[in-house]
């Protein structure tokens, strides 16, 4: 089971990214969905998360300018970031609670992504 993000990269202050993560493997259910972010020097931070039934949670610096949603159909969450500004500057990390077989067994993890770097620099 991977979680595979992309849409990072380069935007000036003010602008905008919708960054993808989709999840794949042998999968059984998807619960909550995420994005983390780390900055240089920086803990990571919780950003966005979505569970299953619709209900949304999101760090007090990014509210009413991120966006998350999901499609359950393609194991995928998107967040779509607005207004972006020089401190939304970090790595960010998808992770999604997945239920898979591994082996021959099931297995419930959070599951962790590998990154996608979003700079906001004019």
């Amino acid at each position: 089971v991977q979680l595979q993000a992309s849409g990072g990269g380069l935007v000036q202050p003010g602008g905008s990214l919708k960054l993808s993560c989709a999840a794949s493997g042998r999968i059984f259910n998807i619960d909550a969905m995420g994005w983390y972010r780390q900055a240089p020097g920086k803990q990571r931070e919780m950003v966005a998360t979505s569970t299953t039934g619709g209900n949304t949670n999101y760090t007090d610096s990014v509210k009413g300018r991120f966006t998350v949603s999901r499609d359950n159909a393609q194991k995928t969450v998107y967040l779509q970031m607005n207004n972006l500004k020089p401190e939304d500057t970090a790595v960010y990390i998808c992770n999604a609670d997945i239920t898979y077989t591994s082996g021959s067994y099931i297995t419930r993890n959070y599951v962790w992504g590998q990154g996608t770097l979003v700079t906001v620099s004019s």
